[in-house]
């Protein structure tokens, strides 16, 4: 099993500790470890599957925190870059009753390390032993992020290694959010898999039919398009269907989508191939992810408590048989 690279940030997520308040109102917060591609990269590594995170983070105290943490899950930091000038990123973010999330600015900095990340200092031997490489979109909000994204994604490509795209789209992270939509498109013909919300599918293609984008991105081989409580949509490998959300007490949703990411990568890589080649072996695979992205659910922090194959075996079995898949809306 080859490792899984996950590109881009890692941060602390400062979150409010009183929620359904107004932003003006909060005074106390608490902070947790945090950044799509790092929590993919935990999330991996509790799963049992091996991971590297690509990235820069400052050397300040919130910095070395989150080294420690990527150490303590044993995520691969040959890759890691720290930057002497530029702060590792903080985010302010509060939350409704329900555990939906607001994110509301990032403090006195306006640029951070992460933006700093240079592909050209990664050991090659990184991109040798990976099979996936992921990544979000937060990279390409920065002309220097970007074109090191796209560097790294070149050269990665050029080794045979597949790449799963979440778009994560967070309009706080871009001084110029109108633009993206143009960045964006010219990304989309470079990955092997997507991953999007249904809101995220509206604003793109104003359909959250995920056929619909394969048909016009016949490159693809998955789009998953997730929409929280009301479950998942998708396309593997021409196997369409839609999968109900799991009840759970949700506490705080921050990590949920990147849990589910980690959950499909996960079973990609038990498969070793990059073909899921049947309706039962596409539905099992999302089925899995969705379990996964549900337990990540239920602590605060997108890096709390991420849970183990152990873990998703367990609440799987707990599951009624009638949590499966259904056929698809059309």
């Amino acid at each position: 099993m080859g490792q899984v690279i996950c590109l881009g940030e890692a941060l602390i997520d400062r979150l409010a500790t009183e929620s359904g308040a107004a932003p003006s109102a909060l005074r106390a917060w608490h902070d947790f470890p945090g950044g799509a591609p790092a929590n993919v990269a935990c999330a991996l590594q509790r799963l049992g599957t091996p991971s590297a995170f690509l990235g820069c983070i400052g050397t300040d105290s919130a910095g070395n925190h989150l080294v420690s943490v990527l150490e303590h899950y044993g995520v691969n930091l040959q890759g890691l870059q720290r930057h002497q000038t530029y702060p590792t990123r903080q985010v302010y973010v509060t939350h409704s009753p329900e555990g939906d999330r607001q994110f509301l600015g990032f403090g006195a900095f306006r640029e951070f390390a992460d933006q700093q990340f240079q592909a050209s200092r990664v050991p090659r031997q990184i991109l040798e032993a990976a099979d996936y490489l992921v990544l979000g979109t937060l990279m390409f909000a920065s002309p220097s992020g970007r074109q090191s994204s796209l560097d790294l994604l070149a050269t990665a490509r050029q080794q045979g290694v597949e790449c799963f795209l979440d778009v994560n789209w967070r309009p706080m992270f871009w001084s110029q959010p109108a633009s993206a939509i143009a960045i964006l498109q010219t990304l989309l013909p470079q990955v092997d898999y997507l991953k999007l919300s249904s809101e995220e599918a509206d604003w793109l293609w104003g359909s959250q039919d995920p056929g619909s984008m394969a048909a016009d991105l016949p490159h693809l081989q998955g789009v998953f398009v997730t929409a929280g409580s009301q479950g998942c949509r998708y396309w593997l490998q021409g196997n369409t269907g839609s999968m109900p959300a799991f009840p759970v007490s949700c506490v705080d949703s921050t990590g949920a989508g990147d849990g589910f990411v980690a959950g499909c990568l996960h079973r990609l890589s038990q498969l070793q191939t990059s073909l899921v080649d049947n309706p039962q072996q596409a539905e099992d695979l999302v089925r899995y992810a969705s379990a996964v992205g549900a337990l990540t659910t239920l602590q605060l922090g997108a890096i709390a408590d991420h849970p183990t194959a152990a873990d998703v075996a367990q609440f799987l079995s707990a599951q009624p048989p009638g949590h499966r898949d259904r056929p698809m809306d059309r």
